[in-house]
């Protein structure tokens, strides 16, 4: 069942994506060389609690996990694409990290992520290379961008996702396959599935008050395939190579598309 959100609880969602958006840039401004996930996930966790937040993530646990999510936040490095649980191996210079990130603020949820070079973005002896992540990073930026501007009332949700996969393919990149963007509000998880790949004018009609995460995920070798670790969470390209993800919590106005997760 698919909930439109009135004018005021779309305003409760923005409050909780302007949390989202502040402890995000608290992260990825401490994320440096030397600095563990872990430590990002505690800086994170001690910010929830000083907003009077509630941790979406933690405790988190769908049908298909081993058990509950363990932290704050989803950090996910290099090849990693999503769901990366917060290691106590020290970031690189040169990694490609990715911080996915959840809030409940009264009662209501906002989801954002994004991805960033870590340091001076020298690789070394790293898998990437700083002019080829940072292109994949600008080119899922780029998606990104393109899906909510195609997230207008009276469009149709394969012209989001069309949107998405146009930039991504276009690009030579593949995406995460079997996964896209979802609803969001009182749950972190709603109806309807936002696909990061359609055929325009198909699908569910966009109507204002329908809140949605938008996700691309994009892989730098130009597959789709993934395997799972051995943690039951965290999602890696099949072929190694690196990945990025970025996303905005978005709602259908009748006056556009507006992004609920900013500062």
């Amino acid at each position: 069942m698919i909930e439109l959100k009135t004018p005021g609880e779309i305003d409760a969602i923005d409050a909780a994506g302007s949390v989202v958006a502040r402890i995000l840039a608290a992260v990825r401004e401490r994320a440096a060389p030397g600095v563990r996930p872990s430590e990002l996930d505690a800086l994170a966790s001690d910010m929830i609690a000083e907003a009077g937040a509630v941790s979406s993530f933690r405790g988190y646990h769908p049908r298909w996990a081993p058990g509950p999510y363990p932290g704050v936040l989803c950090v996910s490095v290099n090849d990693a694409v999503v769901h990366g649980i917060p290691s106590r191996t020290k970031l690189r210079e040169g990694d490609l990290l990715s911080v996915d990130f959840a809030v409940h603020l009264d009662g209501w949820c906002a989801d954002a992520a994004f991805s960033v070079v870590v340091g001076n973005g020298d690789p070394g002896s790293t898998a990437g290379s700083a002019s080829s992540d940072e292109k994949l990073i600008a080119t899922t930026e780029a998606a990104l961008e393109a899906g909510i501007a195609a997230a207008q009332p009276g469009a149709q949700m394969g012209d989001v996702g069309h949107a998405i996969g146009q930039v991504a393919r276009g690009a030579g990149y593949g995406m995460l396959a079997d996964h896209g963007g979802h609803g969001v509000g009182r749950s972190m998880h709603e109806e309807p599935h936002v696909p990061n790949e359609a055929k325009p004018r198909r699908g569910l009609k966009l109507r204002p008050g329908l809140v949605i995460a938008i996700e691309p995920m994009l892989h730098a070798g130009g597959k789709d395939s993934y395997r799972h670790d051995r943690d039951g969470w965290t999602i890696r390209t099949a072929d190694g190579s690196r990945a990025a993800h970025v996303e905005h919590t978005v709602a259908v106005t009748e006056d556009g598309p507006r992004i609920l997760t900013l500062a």
